[in-house]
């Protein structure tokens, strides 16, 4: 038989019982839509999550404050401060031609008040470069300047989320705020950077480090004023990992600290903290898509356990196709045509209610789905190798009775 007749011998089967034709293909239809949905909302999130850290500054080193001790590298933070603003001009003036910009933070969680409206907020107090850095430029209004800061200006830089919350849809260019009591005058307004969860800058308000300082500040026990982070944008990604660590050295010498594991301050370095987290995501996918690929490997059992009844209900058609010159690798092909056929088009319409699911979960999630035809491909290969794989052996059963006894089967 050519080809085609055996694929069409093999479809008039398949359809003489649609009903269960579907149900043997369900299992492979589940697997792939399984395994294409989850890599696509996997991918979607670690991409998701790139683009939300990347929107907050790219090329970042971030130097924290903390206690020393624990195995190397480990800082435990919630300590007395231990950054000072004299480190943080130290470090400006010393890698000055090293680094784009520096915004030293500290901050804290206020009541902000307008009028009868109110709210909590995180008050960030820093410089002018944080503007830039942490890509936080204005929608609305400016940003403060470096002779704000100097003459300790009362003035403020709201998020998106706090602007909506005291104004509504006002204009709250030059209205005046109290943060924790003291009156500042907003000169401007974040766009909406959505919502990034626990620090998210649409609920932030950010000020001039010196007022911020003077007003709401702490100081250590030695009464120098402290900051909590410092974010330093290096000019390049091929430079970070260099001036990661000469920071490290430079703060450690400053604050005389020659063992490693008693720092009471860390360097990290955003590229680390990229690939940390996609990392993590790469790998919760890849384990999202095993669990779904035995989804496949079921399936491709119900194809076989069906296509042994098929080979048993249909013995006296197969004895009468030997009795009228069909090969045995005649009945072979037939049979594993009927199996693949099953897998393939189970794999298929998994395809589109994969990408169905995904777009779904990605909808009600707020992520975009990635699709690789990579994983598509795969997914499409893989449900025709279990039909060939569990298929084979009912054929070659099939191909192997006796035409004989077939005949004579009731």
């Amino acid at each position: 038989m050519n080809p085609l007749q055996v694929v069409s011998i093999a479809w008039r089967a398949i359809l003489a019982n649609p009903l269960r034709s579907v149900l043997t293909a369900l299992g492979v239809i589940i697997g792939v839509a399984a395994v294409i949905a989850l890599t696509g909302i996997g991918q979607g999130s670690t991409a998701s999550i790139t683009r939300s850290l990347e929107s907050l500054g790219t090329n970042l080193l971030t130097v924290s404050g903390g206690r020393g001790g624990g195995p190397p590298g480990l800082v435990r933070f919630g300590g007395p401060p231990t950054i000072t603003l004299k480190d943080v001009q130290a470090l400006r003036e010393h890698f000055a031609a090293q680094i784009a910009g520096i915004a030293p933070v500290a901050q804290g969680n206020h009541q902000i008040k307008f009028e009868a409206n109110n709210t909590n907020a995180t008050v960030i107090g820093t410089w002018p470069d944080y503007a830039s850095v942490r890509n936080a430029q204005p929608a609305q209004g400016s940003f403060f300047t470096e002779a704000d800061n100097q003459a300790r200006k009362r003035v403020a830089v709201l998020g998106y989320q706090v602007a909506q919350d005291l104004f509504g849809g006002s204009d709250p260019l030059g209205q005046k705020i109290k943060i924790a009591g003291v009156s500042f005058t907003v000169v401007g307004v974040l766009p909406d950077k959505g919502d990034s969860g626990f620090a998210s800058p649409n609920s932030q308000i950010l000020v001039p480090l010196n007022t911020y300082l003077q007003r709401l500040g702490r100081s250590n026990n030695r009464g120098e004023p402290t900051v909590n982070q410092v974010y330093i944008q290096g000019l390049s990604k091929d430079t970070l990992k260099d001036l990661q660590n000469q920071i490290t050295d430079f703060m450690a010498e400053r604050h005389k600290i020659s063992n490693p594991d008693e720092y009471d301050f860390s360097v990290q370095n955003q590229a680390d903290a990229l690939a940390s987290v996609n990392q993590v995501t790469q790998t919760l996918t890849l384990f999202l898509g095993g669990v779904a690929g035995i989804s496949l490997l079921v399936g491709g059992i119900g194809i076989m356990n069906i296509m042994l009844v098929s080979v048993t209900e249909r013995t006296r058609e197969i004895g009468i196709r030997k009795a009228l010159g069909a090969k045995p690798r005649d009945i072979l092909t037939q049979f594993l045509v009927e199996s693949v056929v099953l897998s393939v088009g189970g794999g298929l319409l998994g395809i589109a209610l994969g990408l169905g699911m995904a777009r779904s979960v990605g909808n009600l999630m707020h992520i975009t789905p990635l699709f690789s035809l990579s994983s598509v491909l795969l997914a499409f290969a893989f449900s025709a190798a279990v039909g060939v794989f569990f298929g084979y052996y009912p054929a070659l059963r099939a191909a192997r009775l006796d035409p004989v006894e077939s005949l004579r089967y009731e």
